[in-house]
């Protein structure tokens, strides 16, 4: 296994294997092997591990420069000593790196106000198979200037280049934030609850809906001053309120859901399926009782004990097995029916990688 130090090296290590038509596995701390595709077999294993610097930083301008090779909380208890953060949520967060959190477009119930990582990447560098170093966007978070190739990259699960830097727009830490909590007997209750928090001038930062032992949970989150806290308070009167402490755990089981489940289930796999406001309800009524839907959003994940019994009926039918292990991923069509542009990512796949040696068939449709 090569573990490389600068980004130079990696682009050098990338380069020799590709010479040598030599099929390549790249990863960062592997927390991510059950997800995507099936982690195949390959002649060079590259971990991104080392790359593990932190390379600018301007709190004032609200920007972050770091190696793809960090692990993703130590950058944000770096930013949180400014009370500045980068929102995304992942999962797998104690061991995620930044580079990993990136390849596979992760986030978590706080999308709903700041968005996703394509909305908070602003430059990237990354190293192809040809041994270049590529350099995208840059460290201003308005860039207007033409194609960002850095885009590609995420979501790619490492199969058009090797993401060596990272470049983060920030936000500040609300000065405050509080949790509200309900629970429900119907779905339909609950998603009734939400659409009037929707429907209102409030902006909650997060919108969740968990689905345990046949009852329904909605947990909203606010992030602002003690004053527009009070305000949600009086709008949300039949809710209780968490402590600090409680606050915490409830949403870190949330944003673990996904590893929590796969922990105690050796033969589990996680169905994601991204859906209208509307459909949440029924989505979560046709999965198992371990699911969690980002009410706000429209993504809902469903654990299933064993994943050969996942079937996609009507309600479920984009579902998408986002993890499993890696026998079902070797024999188990893991998204729905590919659309009109797989053409073209196909075409992407091939302009980065022609020989197709480059963690190969991890992505959508294993390309």
């Amino acid at each position: 296994m090569l573990t490389p130090g600068t980004a130079e090296e990696l682009a050098r290590a990338l380069a020799e294997a590709s010479a040598s038509k030599k099929s390549i596995a790249l990863f960062g701390n592997s927390s991510k092997e059950r997800m995507g595709g099936p982690v195949m077999a390959a002649d060079v294993t590259i971990s991104t591990s080392q790359l593990n610097r932190l390379l600018k930083y301007e709190p004032r301008d609200l920007t972050v420069s770091v190696e793809a090779g960090m692990r993703f909380r130590d950058l944000n208890a770096i930013l949180a000593e400014h009370q500045q953060m980068i929102p995304l949520d992942p999962v797998f967060y104690e061991n995620a790196t930044v580079g990993g959190v990136v390849a596979a477009n992760s986030s978590g119930p706080r999308r709903r106000l700041y968005g996703t990582v394509r909305d908070l990447v602003i430059g990237m560098t990354f190293a192809t198979l040809e041994g270049k170093l590529v350099r995208a966007g840059g460290m201003v978070v308005k860039n207007v200037a033409g194609l960002d190739m850095g885009k590609l990259m995420i979501g790619s699960f490492g199969t058009l280049a090797a993401i060596a830097v990272v470049n983060f727009r920030l936000h500040p830490m609300p000065p405050a934030t509080r949790t509200f909590v309900h629970e429900f007997e119907q779905p339909a209750e609950a998603l009734a609850s939400r659409d009037a928090v929707l429907k209102s001038q409030l902006r909650p930062c997060a919108i969740d809906l968990i689905k345990s032992g046949g009852r329904y949970k909605l947990l909203i989150q606010a992030g602002a001053t003690p004053a527009v806290l009070d305000r949600y308070a009086r709008e949300l009167p039949s809710y209780r309120v968490l402590d600090s402490g409680e606050e915490q755990a409830a949403w870190t089981e949330i944003r673990e859901f996904v590893p929590r489940f796969l922990s105690t289930h050796e033969n589990g796999a996680i169905l994601r399926v991204s859906c209208p406001l509307s459909e949440i309800g029924r989505v979560l009524e046709a999965m198992p009782s371990d699911a969690v839907a980002r009410a706000g959003t429209g993504i809902c994940y469903g654990g299933y004990p064993d994943a050969r019994a996942i079937k996609r009926g009507d309600r479920l039918r984009r579902g998408v097995i986002e993890f499993a292990p890696q026998t079902i991923r070797e024999s188990t069509e893991l998204w729905p029916e590919p659309g009109s542009d797989f053409e073209i990512m196909k075409k992407v796949k091939d302009m980065f990688d022609p020989s197709g040696i480059l963690n190969r068939g991890r992505m959508y449709g294993r390309i």
